[in-house]
């Protein structure tokens, strides 16, 4: 076997290096836009006053890099070529996600946004793969280009990773679906234009099929924001959403009438994986970080590094991180060859783990730093806080290893 990164990869890596070095590093440096990485950077994102949602002027900046990052090429790179992508297989994308988090906190890749310049453009590969030719017309390149956000209401108050039981409904009146339920961490809705919406059209709670998605615009009435939760790592935008009689027309469907859990699942698998990758280079930041540290670093007349209780810990978390960079490119590979409910068990492997990781990771990181180490003029508090998440979102780690569990005793496979 070849385990080598193939040639074309290593020189997209090359490129995508020169490209932040040119486009993006200035702009970080423009102004004070170092209050967004720095100590500060927490408190110069969040609107406190408009419920803890991102600040316009941080937006802004984000939409800014994403439009020198679509000029370059790189925010559509693994779109299909009729959107202007480059069509970049799952293992490429799942490597350059690494490499950006490897490079630690910045404009090339935000950790709270979950924004990175490669663009991870989920929704928009939904409605390419399951939207109407009038949805795929309407739709796609304004939400490429950031004049449409669709929002993602899957998770509710009462049913998280355990979708099959979501309670929105939707029922059918003459042309018109009228959507009833409520939504909970529903992402993006500060500043969507749309909002996918998740309800029950048919079956039984727990039943796989009669579930349907539906594109909603954020403007429909009944269509209510409640509140922002405010979240470990902030701003937030995750939206306590009711939904009390909204109508939509009967083209609002997203996919096939009943069939909307297979278009979440898709969304789910590429996210975790992609998610995964990002994982193991912020957990490899974190290592490489703590052992030029501890390698500089003096005490009692020596350097923190000749200590086994510094370096066994770091040694263990750097073997877990080639370990899991072989999972995760693996599973990438075999994701670009194979339906994914077949590699289904490897994605939920490498997510749960590589998550863990990451936040393993930063946690010795800040040890080894000590008390400097536990402040926000260090990157590692964001970082754990950030990766913290992973390990409940796109199904809980508990989930995944379900999953892997279904797989190896042959219990068949779950709805998320």
């Amino acid at each position: 076997m070849d385990f080598t990164i193939p040639v074309e990869i290593e020189e997209r890596i090359a490129d995508l290096d020169k490209f932040i070095a040119a486009e993006v590093r200035p702009l970080e440096e423009e102004d004070d836009n170092a209050r967004f990485f720095d100590h500060r950077r927490e408190f110069a994102r969040t609107d406190v006053e408009r419920g803890g949602i991102p600040r316009q002027d941080w937006e802004e900046l984000l939409g800014e890099v994403r439009r020198r990052a679509d000029e370059a090429g790189w925010w559509r790179l693994a779109l299909p070529t009729e959107l202007g992508g480059s069509e970049a297989s799952n293992l490429e994308v799942a490597i350059l996600r690494e490499h950006l988090a490897h490079m630690g906190l910045g404009l090339h890749n935000e950790l709270q946004n979950e924004f990175a310049v490669v663009g991870n453009l989920m929704v928009v590969e939904l409605v390419q793969a399951f939207g109407t030719p009038a949805q795929r017309e309407e739709m796609l390149e304004p939400m490429i280009v950031g004049e449409y956000r669709v929002a993602f209401g899957l998770t509710e108050p009462n049913h998280g990773s355990d979708a099959a039981h979501l309670e929105t409904t939707a029922r059918q009146e003459g042309g018109e679906w009228v959507l009833d339920g409520a939504k909970r961490f529903n992402s993006w809705m500060h500043s969507a234009s749309h909002d996918l919406v998740f309800a029950r059209t048919s079956g039984e709670p727990g039943d796989g099929h009669g579930i349907t998605a539906f594109l909603v615009p954020t403007d429909t009435p009944g269509i209510e924001v409640d509140h922002f939760w405010w979240t470990f790592n902030m701003p937030t935008d995750h939206a306590e959403v009711s939904i009390k009689g909204a109508r939509v027309p009967g083209d609002a469907v997203l996919g096939e009438v009943g069939e909307g859990l297979a278009l979440a699942q898709r969304f789910v698998h590429e996210s975790r994986i992609r998610q995964a990758a990002a994982s193991v280079g912020a957990a490899q930041y974190c290592i490489d970080e703590a052992v030029a540290y501890a390698r500089e670093r003096q005490t009692w007349g020596k350097p923190l590094a000749v200590n086994q209780g510094i370096q066994f810990p770091l040694t263990e978390l750097h073997t877990d991180a080639e370990l899991l960079r072989g999972l995760v490119r693996r599973t990438a590979w075999e994701l670009d060859r194979h339906n994914q409910l077949e590699v289904t068990h490897l994605i939920s492997m490498a997510n749960f783990r590589a998550n863990r990781l990451a936040c393993e990771a930063a946690d010795r990181a800040m040890q080894v730093h000590g008390g400097m180490g536990y402040t926000r003029h260090l990157p590692f508090e964001h970082i754990y806080r950030h990766h913290r998440r992973y390990r409940i979102t796109e199904g809980a780690e508990e989930v995944q290893m379900r999953k892997v569990a279904a797989s190896l005793f042959g219990f068949g496979s779950h709805a998320k």
